[in-house]
């Protein structure tokens, strides 16, 4: 069990003892517990049940719930809340703008006991009649649910990753296994993910059946196997489960072909001739190859990484030998946006500092929220001079590593930025993003983003459209115009690579290189744990062709710091 799934149960602890109205002390406690556990930096799994209290912090008692949790699956109060708790009651939890106490409400007042429920009771208009809620309410509540149902079966990426990731493991460990590779969606780096797909080279799939089929979290779907094909999903999240077994002198091609999307696959060759197979998945039936590098090769193609297989335009400039070398994570030199303690971050300025510079970057941009984001603990005109104070003390002794003082400046309901000019120009650069208000039409939402990227203070546009994968959509927004704004007025796009996020959209990365628009790869970590995210943000933009040129936080520390030197001396004049 992973910090993420600890954090997960005491939160849904917290969850329940407020739906069943218990002791406000009680639900702050797990609360606290679950915040505490997302500040480490290590997996709790791997400390000796004994040490647990000194480790992680927590209080002996608390402890022995984490050490019960992580040997058992459970604890002892979150099982008796789940006992008592409707499974389609804990469900409701789960849906997208309603907190426990409104679902205590749908289940005692109106005995709603699961989603199916709420659907039914919302759309013969009974929920606006309850008390506090109306007829917004239940308008918000339909889309929520509408947008669940959307998201079942479904992972995001790095959740799908791990999971393919440690199946392909223990698949290595069987005998008479040669070779094993995630495949599909996952190794095409999707950002949501339908079904892991794992391809293994055995002469025997026997073992490989026994293992799927004890293995704890799977179910077996026999109608849709096979001898040579296991079929199932994954309990928990409904995610499907694919694993064929093939012959070890045909995993490149089978490898290939399950890679690929069918668009690619089917793509017309430009350069076949008479009798020459006429696309690719014709070649890999043809023959078998060695390589992938070998059959692009043969087919007249400039190699394609995986994460490029979407029949998106990849095959015609792939015959024309001009997909160019794409980003890498050696490429990125520093971190943009970033929080610390001085908002609601988990570790303190001085601990992302160091953590990033041993880490081998040159500079950190800083970016606490702004002071209208008061759920954030933006920070006021007091609270930036404290910072930038602080931030001129680190760099004094860091050197010569640099933070950068940036702040995330709200875009306000007007497109205006959040904080007076004076106080803007003391940053060094400002990452501009919606975070209120956000039930917006495209018209609207393009013409609040258009203000800000046209204000002189926007050094870069965060996060454009407010998405959190399979949780929430983001507001609609006229992406061209958007990035024909970002290219008249020299701002910065990022593409923010918290897996949740992944926004800007890697669909329109190369509409955005096409226009001159740089991106820059941005965590938005709020621990030191987060910065490992900026491999999901590389991995979207090179499925959107992005190159270490376009990429602004390739730059060294002192082109970046020349950069935003010369732009705020245009802001001024």
């Amino acid at each position: 069990m992973d910090n993420r799934a600890l954090i997960k149960a005491f939160r849904l602890t917290a969850q329940l003892l407020e739906l069943h109205d218990e002791n406000a002390f009680k639900i702050r406690a797990y609360e606290g517990t679950a915040t505490a556990l997302e500040q480490l930096e290590f997996p709790v799994a791997e400390v000796e049940r004994p040490g647990l209290p000194d480790r992680t912090g927590l209080s002996k008692t608390q402890a022995a719930k984490v050490a019960e949790l992580l040997d058992t699956g459970t604890f002892k109060e979150l099982q008796e809340l789940l006992d008592k708790t409707p499974p389609g009651v804990v469900d409701l939890l789960n849906i997208k703008g309603i907190g426990p106490k409104k679902v205590r409400a749908l289940w005692r007042d109106a005995g709603i006991e699961s989603p199916e429920q709420l659907r039914e009771a919302a759309e013969a208009g009974l929920v606006a009649k309850l008390k506090g809620f109306g007829a917004k309410t239940q308008e918000s509540l339909l889309a929520a649910l509408a947008f669940t149902d959307q998201s079942a079966g479904k992972l995001l990426f790095s959740q799908a990753e791990q999971l393919a990731s440690d199946l392909a493991a223990r698949l290595r460990q069987l005998p008479g296994v040669t070779e094993v590779a995630a495949t599909g969606e996952v190794r095409r780096a999707l950002e949501i993910v339908e079904t892991i797909e794992i391809l293994v080279a055995s002469p025997d799939p026997a073992p490989i059946h026994a293992l799927l089929n004890a293995a704890p979290g799977l179910r077996h779907d026999v109608l849709r196997s096979g001898p040579f094909a296991w079929r199932g999903t994954v309990a928990d999240s409904g995610v499907g489960v694919a694993v064929r077994v093939v012959a070890t002198d045909d995993f490149t091609n089978q490898l290939f072909v399950s890679t690929g999307n069918e668009a690619h696959l089917a793509a017309a060759l430009p350069q076949s001739g008479p009798g020459q197979p006429a696309s690719l998945r014709q070649w890999a039936k043809r023959e078998r190859f060695a390589s992938e590098e070998a059959l692009y090769e043969k087919a007249g193609l400039q190699y394609v990484v995986p994460e490029l297989r979407e029949g998106l335009g990849e095959i015609e400039l792939a015959a024309a030998r001009k997909i160019p070398r794409l980003l890498e994570d050696s490429d990125l030199r520093g971190s943009l946006h970033n929080h610390s303690t001085y908002s609601d971050g988990s570790h303190s300025l001085r601990q992302m500092a160091t953590f990033l510079r041993d880490e081998g970057y040159e500079y950190l941009g800083i970016c606490d929220h702004s002071q209208a984001a008061h759920y954030a603990n933006g920070l006021g005109p007091e609270r930036v001079r404290q910072q930038q104070r602080e931030i001129d003390e680190l760099n004094a002794e860091l050197a010569p590593f640099r933070i950068f003082k940036g702040i995330e400046a709200d875009i306000l309901g007007d497109g205006s930025l959040d904080y007076d000019e004076a106080l803007r120009n003391t940053f060094d650069f400002v990452v501009a993003s919606i975070h209120s208000n956000l039930k917006m039409d495209e018209q609207r939402a393009t013409e609040r983003l258009l203000a800000a990227i046209a204000n002189p203070h926007c050094t870069m546009l965060g996060h454009p459209t407010g998405r959190l994968l399979l949780r929430r959509a983001g507001y609609p927004i006229d992406f061209k115009a958007v990035i024909d704004a970002c290219a008249e007025h020299q701002v910065i796009i990022e593409i923010n690579a918290n897996p949740w996020r992944l926004d800007l959209d890697w669909r329109w990365v190369r509409y955005a290189i096409d226009r001159g628009v740089q991106l820059s790869i941005n965590p938005d970590a709020h621990h030191t744990d987060g910065y490992a995210d900026m491999r999901y943000g590389v991995l979207a933009g090179r499925k959107g062709m992005l190159t270490k040129e376009m990429t602004f936080n390739t730059k060294s520390v002192d082109e970046a710091a020349a950069y935003f030197a010369a732009r705020k001396k245009r802001t001024k004049n």
